[in-house]
C-alpha cells in the first residue's frame, strides 16, 4: 500500500488561560490521508474541525503532536497544499482574474503562465468569460467558485475545504457540490486528495470516501466510517438514507459511564448553553407533537422538511433534552410528558412551566434568581455572573451562556435585565 500523503499524529491544541485550566480544543487526534480520497471531518461547531484544518495547512502550530506531509513535518504553509475557506475571502478591488492569480504571483510565476493557468481554472469551474468582473458583480456561488479556482490554479496535491458551501443558499450549494464531485469523478480536478470540514451529514455521505466523526470538548476522532457507494450517489437510495440515519444516531449517542472510573461531577456552572431561542424550541415541540410524528421522529426525516442541518437540529434537540422537554435516543427525538404539556398549555401555562424547568435544571438561572431575591435592592450586575462562568469555560462560551440565560429568564419572568446597565433585577416584574 502506498504511503499516506498526510499524517496527523497525536495532535493536541490548547490555549492558555491565566485564571484557570487551559482550554483544550483538540486532544490526541490521529488521521491519515491517501491519494485518491475525499475525507470529511464531520462534527458539531466547536469540535475543533476548522482548527485541525488550519494545523494541517501549516497556518497554525499544534501544542503537541506532529503533522507530516509526504513524510516531512509541516512547519508553516507547505507546497502542494491549498485551502478554500468558508468565507469567499476575495479582494474586492481586484478582478476575478487578478484574485485567481494572486497565489501564482506570490510564487514568482511569469505573467503569461499566470494568465493561462487562471483561464484554465476559471473555465474548469464554470466561470469562463467572467475574468474581468469584480467580486461585487458576482453571486455568492460565483464568488465561491473564484475561491475554488484560486486554490486549484497552484495545482495542489491536497485541497483543504473549510465548510465551503455553508455560506451559500441551498440550491447554489447543491449545484456547486455536484459540479465539484463530477469534476473529481471524471478525473478533471487537478488534485490528488481532498480533506473537507463539514457539519452537514448528507453532504459528507454524498461527497466523501471516508468520514471522521468528531466529538467535542475537547475535539477528537470518535468514529471513522467508510462510505461504500460509488459516484454518482442517490440521496433517495435506502442504503444512503440508512447511513445518514446511522450517523445521526452515532452523533446523538451518549457514551456509557462506568461507576468505578467516572470522573468527578462538574461544577454546576460548568455547563455551556447553546444560543437556542424560545420560539425555536416551541416550534420544534409543536412540529413533533403534530402528525405525522405524533411525539416521536427520526432526526434525518425531521431535518429535511424543516431545512435543518446537524448544527441546527442537534443543539436544539439537546437543549430540549436538558430542559426535560424531549429525549434524544439513537438518532430519534421524542417528547416527554413535560414537552407534551408545554405544547398543550396556553401562553401563561407555557411561561410557568418554563420557569419551573429553568429553576430545576439550569443552575445559572436559579442562581441569578436566588441572588436577586436575597439582595435588598433585588439587583445584581451581569459581570459578577460572567466572571464566575469564566472560571469554568472560555470567555466566548461564558458570554453565549449568559446571553442564553438572559433570554430564557426574561421569557419565564424569573428576572428582568437592563441592557444598558448590564444588570439583572426583579423590579420590572412587579
Amino acid at each position: 500500500m502506498d504511503a499516506p500523503l498526510l499524517q496527523v499524529l497525536g495532535c493536541r491544541q490548547a490555549y492558555h488561560k491565566e485564571a484557570s485550566a487551559d482550554l483544550v480544543v483538540l486532544e490526541d487526534v490521529n488521521l491519515s490521508l491517501r491519494e485518491g480520497e475525499i475525507v470529511a471531518l464531520l462534527g458539531r461547531s466547536g469540535s475543533g474541525k476548522s482548527t485541525l484544518l488550519r494545523i494541517v495547512s501549516g497556518l497554525l502550530q499544534p501544542t503537541a503532536g506532529q503533522v507530516t506531509w509526504r513524510g516531512i513535518p509541516v512547519n508553516g504553509p507547505t507546497e502542494g497544499i491549498a485551502m478554500v475557506f468558508q468565507s469567499f475571502a476575495l479582494f474586492p478591488w481586484l478582478t476575478v482574474q487578478e484574485n485567481v492569480e494572486l497565489g501564482l504571483e506570490a510564487r514568482g510565476v511569469s505573467r503569461v503562465e499566470r494568465e493561462k493557468r487562471a483561464d484554465d481554472a476559471l473555465d474548469l469551474i464554470g466561470l469562463g468569460g467572467f475574468a474581468s468582473a469584480y467580486p461585487k458583480e458576482l453571486s455568492g456561488g460565483m464568488q465561491q467558485r473564484v475561491g475554488l479556482a484560486r486554490a486549484l490554479v497552484v495545482y495542489p496535491d491536497l485541497l483543504l475545504m473549510d465548510e465551503p458551501f455553508s455560506a451559500l443558499d441551498v440550491l447554489t450549494a447543491e449545484t456547486l457540490r455536484t459540479d465539484l464531485i463530477d469534476l473529481w469523478a471524471d478525473g478533471k480536478l487537478p488534485v490528488k486528495s481532498v480533506l473537507m470540514v463539514t457539519h452537514n451529514i448528507e453532504e459528507a455521505v454524498l461527497m466523501c470516501d471516508r468520514i471522521l466523526v468528531f466529538s467535542s470538548n475537547p475535539g477528537r476522532v470518535a468514529s471513522e466510517l467508510t462510505v461504500p457507494f460509488p459516484h454518482p450517489r442517490n440521496r433517495l437510495d435506502p442504503a444512503f438514507r440508512q447511513m445518514v440515519d446511522d450517523i445521526y444516531a452515532l452523533m446523538t449517542r451518549r457514551a456509557p459511564v462506568e461507576p468505578k472510573t467516572a470522573a468527578p461531577p462538574l461544577h454546576p456552572l460548568a455547563m455551556p448553553l447553546e444560543r437556542v431561542g424560545i420560539n425555536l424550541m416551541a416550534g420544534l415541540m409543536e412540529a413533533l407533537a403534530a402528525p405525522p410524528y405524533d411525539g416521536r421522529a427520526d432526526l434525518p426525516a425531521l431535518a429535511a422538511p424543516l431545512h435543518y442541518e446537524v448544527d441546527d437540529l442537534l443543539p436544539l434537540g439537546e437543549t430540549l433534552q436538558l430542559l426535560r422537554f424531549a429525549v434524544l435516543e439513537e438518532g430519534d427525538i421524542y417528547l416527554t410528558d413535560k414537552g407534551r404539556a408545554f405544547v398543550q398549555a396556553d401562553v401563561d401555562g407555557r411561561r410557568t412551566l418554563f420557569a419551573e424547568t429553568l429553576r430545576a435544571h439550569v443552575p445559572l438561572a436559579n442562581m441569578i434568581r436566588q441572588v436577586l431575591e436575597e439582595r435588598w435592592n433585588h439587583r445584581a450586575s451581569a459581570v459578577r455572573f460572567r466572571d464566575e462562568l469564566e472560571d469554568h469555560m472560555s470567555p466566548d462560551y461564558a458570554a453565549d451562556t449568559l446571553r442564553t440565560v438572559i433570554g430564557w429568564g426574561r421569557y419565564a419572568e424569573l428576572f428582568s435585565y437592563d441592557e444598558e446597565a448590564e444588570q439583572f433585577n426583579l423590579d420590572d416584574l412587579e
